[in-house]
């Protein structure tokens, strides 16, 4: 049979010049593609400076391709990771599994107001940098700077971290291979994943999240079997360690440590908001996000760890792992072993693995985009405002990932020293984050109401509207005091200077950063009626806002009471 040309109307030679033209095109575009964005429309003359921060922030060229399932995989990603899987297990051992139970129901409750005052925000300005933008335009600039700094640092010091986790955890096979081998793969997996730019990013922590669930949700069944006595080593556990050795650990100081603990072990959710800028349809992709990522992340924690409390007693010696990230320390591994089962372990550390590398490239993206933010605002060096056509902001990718090349003191003997104290230069930066969401909340909605303007001009509102911002504000007060008193006086231990500045370091460093900028640049308290409430809305048409809004009111009244309900938790 006579094949046919690849178009009959040209010839053989004039079809292969097409071809390489094309071709050469793509190579062309792909070339492009790192080259920066066009920025020369944005005119920046006679403005001040939170003007100037709110429209370079509003108009980054990061490109919008993050859908729905994206946006709650991310903030699930981010945090189902060492938080519940390794770090639950001192937790325990410090609190005992009523103590478990309280704290984070009591964070829970906190992060729900939070995230549902970040939704508001975010939906209406889905600016780049959201937090320490918002912080800058709504509160003070030198506070923005701090949030801004704090919140970046926070991620660039977790992320080699995260890495040597994934090696640490690759010990349980018993592989007789350097750690510097796995911190290479585990590096370049995580570079790859984040030059396909944000899509490929979403993807990415969409997968890991699903594995991550799945695992969760497979523990809880498998939880319960072994309460139930199903396990292979049989016999019935039901309450047995809420009685023997008890409910509680440590009395209240073992609540407060495990209520410190809890926040730190939510960290990521807030990732939601810092996607928005590069979200397709932030007003119909952030409301739900918002509200079913919490009631998924608080569910799968508070289930899962009211399980683990049943079937693993506080004094189970092996949750006290050496270090953070052992995943020999984790209750789920323990409780699987205990219960004679050969395979599962292997398993739940090849999902532990999965998490590290969630968290890790959930540093590079959480990083990389405050760094650009800060860039546009005038925060940071100026190169790191570059973003190339293709919305990736390589500069800032290329700084995290050189950062990111400490995680080779995975074969250094004294890694843990240098590590804790990375961590302590942020381990209070998230508190902070979430404290000045609520209170840029609060300060928007006064705005507002100064300028003689309704909640009816905005595309989403929080469910639990300011009231919700003060008691997030004041949840996250408490921990701070919370903290500070562990921190001076450790359970089992005596006061110790050392102790003290590695959990309470980031506190007087947040403070140094916002007094630094404060005199350095003399920033004005940015006032009520000073407040910008429209630089940065992408739906600016507040009569079609209020009119959809209404039909959308109606349609749920016509669906009936149920269906307002469904709407107002999910």
């Amino acid at each position: 049979m006579k094949q046919n040309s690849p178009n009959d109307d040209i010839s053989e030679k004039e079809y292969n010049t097409e071809v390489e033209e094309l071709d050469t095109s793509r190579w062309q575009r792909f070339k492009d593609s790192f080259k920066g964005a066009d920025l020369s429309h944005l005119k920046k003359d006679c403005l001040t400076h939170v003007e100037r921060a709110a429209l370079a922030t509003a108009n980054d060229p990061l490109t919008r391709r993050l859908k729905s399932r994206h946006l709650q995989m991310i903030a699930i990603g981010g945090s189902i990771g060492t938080g519940l899987f390794v770090g639950s297990g001192s937790t325990l051992h410090s609190g005992g599994p009523a103590a478990l139970v309280i704290g984070y129901g009591i964070i829970g409750i906190m992060l729900y107001c939070t995230v549902q005052a970040l939704g508001e925000l975010a939906v209406t300005f889905p600016v780049s940098g959201a937090f320490s933008t918002f912080s800058t335009r709504f509160i003070d600039p030198a506070w923005g700077f701090a949030m801004g700094w704090n919140y970046g640092m926070e991620w660039l010091c977790t992320f080699p971290l995260e890495l040597v986790a994934a090696s640490i955890t690759m010990k349980y096979w018993d592989l007789d291979i350097s750690p510097a081998v796995w911190v290479t793969i585990f590096y370049v997996v995580v570079l790859i994943i984040n030059l396909f730019g944000v899509k490929g990013y979403g993807e990415a922590e969409f997968a890991f999240s699903i594995i991550k669930v799945i695992a969760v949700i497979g523990f809880i069944i498998l939880g319960i079997v072994i309460n139930c006595g199903g396990g292979p080593h049989g016999g019935y556990i039901g309450d047995k360690y809420w009685h023997d050795p008890g409910a509680f650990a440590n009395s209240f100081k073992g609540v407060a440590t495990v209520f410190v603990n809890a926040a730190f072990a939510f960290t990521g959710t807030e990732l939601v908001g810092l996607a928005a800028a590069e979200t397709a349809n932030p007003r119909k992709s952030l409301p739900s996000a918002t509200k079913q990522v919490f009631w998924r992340i608080t569910l799968f924690y508070m289930i899962s760890l009211t399980v683990v409390g049943f079937i693993v007693p506080y004094t189970d010696s092996q949750l006290m792992g050496s270090s953070s990230v052992d995943a020999s320390a984790s209750p789920f591994v323990i409780a699987i072993e205990n219960a004679g089962i050969k395979v599962l372990p292997t398993i739940v550390n090849v999902v532990i693995l999965i998490a590290v590398l969630s968290v890790g490239n959930s540093c590079v993206y959480a990083c990389s985009r405050t760094l650009v933010a800060l860039a546009s605002q005038g925060f940071a060096p100026r190169p790191f405002a570059f973003v190339d056509r293709a919305g990736r902001p390589m500069v800032c990718i290329a700084f995290v990932m050189l950062f990111g090349l400490l995680s080779y003191l995975a074969v250094y003997p004294k890694q843990d020293v240098i590590f804790n104290w990375l961590l302590s230069l942020t381990g209070l930066s998230l508190i902070f984050t979430w404290g000045s969401i609520c209170v840029c909340h609060i300060r928007f909605r006064r705005a507002l109401q100064f300028q003689g303007r309704t909640t009816d001009e905005l595309p989403y509102t929080s469910t639990v509207g300011v009231i919700g911002s003060w008691i997030g504000l004041i949840i996250n007060c408490v921990v701070l005091v919370a903290q500070f008193w562990i921190a001076l006086f450790p359970i089992g231990e005596d006061p110790n200077p050392s102790t003290f500045f590695q959990k309470y370091l980031a506190a007087p460093v947040v403070l140094a950063f916002y007094l630094f900028w404060k005199f350095y640049k003399k920033t004005p308290f940015v006032h009520i009626q000073e407040i910008d409430v429209d630089t940065g809305r992408r739906d600016l048409d507040h009569d079609l806002i209020r009119q959809e809004m209404a039909e959308e009111r109606e349609r749920a009244n016509a669906k009936g009471w149920w269906y307002k309900v469904y709407k107002f938790f999910c």
